[in-house]
């Protein structure tokens, strides 16, 4: 801080912490304004101050993020790391899974298939697909993980587009008046012969996977909102969560 700065910041004993966060906020406002590339502006959800100074982490609406100077003027696309005592630290990914676990935390549990045990120790929110044959090996491993204290929550992710018959027999399963004994039968191929044009979250729950980065099913995000892709045995998932039997 400069002679001056701390000159002005001595006069303002009423709120001396408000200058650092005023600028940082003014920064961050001037570039979310200035953002543009080939003269169209950017779709900036939200634009703040980086832990590398002189950087600030642009978020765009279509949840891809990048780091750009206050300027506008240069980008850095990739992931952010601090050299920490114990390693590389991942910070972008941080800030991902912080965000998706707030993300998921606002959908409410009417717009989910549960399958819980008795006892719940842990939750887990898979993106999931009827027609994938890796969630249908998963979804054979959700008495085990009830067994285990772990509930299930699932949200629809069509694979192959809000077209495909993934989508139809996910807005069926949450169109039928048990949700949750459809996904069971179509996970077992059985044929669902409920209607699929209900009001239901299925179309909004693929944009949203996609926002957080959901690349194919199943997708499992655990409760500090790291995303395992990929079907993962109901024992090691149980070891992540550090639930033990």
């Amino acid at each position: 801080m400069t002679t001056l700065s701390r000159t002005l910041l001595a006069t303002l004993l009423a709120a001396p912490l408000a200058l650092p966060a005023l600028a940082e906020q003014d920064g961050a406002e001037r570039l979310a304004e200035r953002l543009a590339v080939n003269g169209q502006a950017m779709p900036v959800q939200s634009v703040r101050e980086a832990p590398m100074e002189g950087l600030f982490e642009v978020r765009l609406a279509t949840g891809e993020r990048f780091y750009s100077d206050a300027e506008g003027e240069h980008f850095l696309v990739g992931d952010l790391y601090r050299n920490a005592e114990q390693g590389l630290v991942n910070l972008t990914e941080q800030a991902r899974n912080g965000e998706r676990a707030a993300r998921l935390a606002e959908v409410p549990e009417a717009e989910r298939v549960i399958f819980r045990g008795p006892e719940s120790e842990a939750e887990v929110v898979v993106f999931t697909d009827t027609t994938c044959p890796y969630c249908q090996q998963l979804h054979e491993e959700v008495p085990r993980l009830n067994e285990l204290g772990i509930e299930v929550h699932y949200l629809a992710f069509p694979r192959s587009g809000m077209n495909g018959q993934g989508a139809r027999e996910l807005q069926q399963v949450w169109c039928a008046e048990n949700p949750a004994e459809a996904m069971s039968a179509a996970k077992r191929d059985d044929s669902l012969s409920g209607a699929a044009d209900c009001d239901n979250p299925v179309e909004a729950q693929y944009h949203l996977g996609l926002e957080l980065g959901v690349q194919g099913t199943p997708a499992i995000v655990l409760p500090d909102g790291r995303l395992v892709p990929g079907y993962v045995p109901a024992e090691r998932l149980a070891a992540m969560l550090g639930v033990a039997e």
